[in-house]
């Protein structure tokens, strides 16, 4: 895991500038249940809230992601026992921001998709590989096109208000690193990404209250 630097906060306004991308251009819930603009999957009403603060270069994020995250959901979320509720953290800067800016702009059905293809793809970038190049490449995945995706990535009141999301919610529970999980208001003790095993250890005793 990676502890976020102050000055990434303050320098993530302008990022997405330094990947040479094309430019064009409060209300909060209950603690622990998400807030309006919070990316979500289940039912609202289930009985345990599990929020996940992730960036989508985190390699341990797309670990879980990859590894976790398909048993969790069919095992807790598509039952209707949890609310998964995922934070944007784009600690990392540039890359990043431009995900989750590409993310909002395919629309909530396909949001979840252009995250998870951005960290499936962490090994080419890691390998080098221009990152534009690559967030385009998701970016078309999800069908958008070059012009729409130019327009995304260059959106400066989008990043802005990225931006002011982090900030704020990353506060909210005093979160300093990627992956971190809230369960039911509590910030989890796990020691990196929690395997099935830890999940369950955290959220059965909640399903029997």
């Amino acid at each position: 895991m990676r502890a976020i630097a102050r000055r990434t906060l303050i320098l993530a306004a302008t990022a997405v500038a330094a990947l040479s991308l094309a430019a064009c251009g409060d209300k909060g819930g209950a603690k622990g249940a998400g807030a309006p603009d919070d990316m979500t999957l289940g039912k609202a009403d289930a009985p345990v809230t599990v929020m996940e603060y992730a960036s989508p270069t985190c390699p341990h994020c797309a670990n879980w992601n990859a590894e976790v995250f398909p048993a969790f959901k069919a095992k807790y979320v598509d039952t209707g026992k949890v609310h998964y509720v995922f934070r944007e953290a784009p600690i990392h800067g540039a890359v990043d921001a431009a995900t989750f800016l590409l993310a909002r702009c395919a629309g909530k059905d396909k949001y979840f998709e252009v995250v998870d293809a951005m960290m499936r793809n962490l090994p080419q970038l890691s390998e080098g590989e221009d990152p534009r190049a690559v967030l385009l490449r998701v970016a078309q995945s999800a069908g958008m096109d070059e012009a729409k995706f130019n327009a995304c990535v260059g959106d400066e009141e989008a990043l802005k208000q990225l931006n002011a999301r982090m900030e704020k919610e990353m506060k909210e529970f005093d979160v300093d690193s990627t992956p971190t999980f809230i369960i039911n208001g509590k910030k989890a003790d796990f020691m990196g990404p929690p395997t099935m095993e830890q999940l369950d250890a955290a959220i059965q005793p909640l399903l029997k209250k």
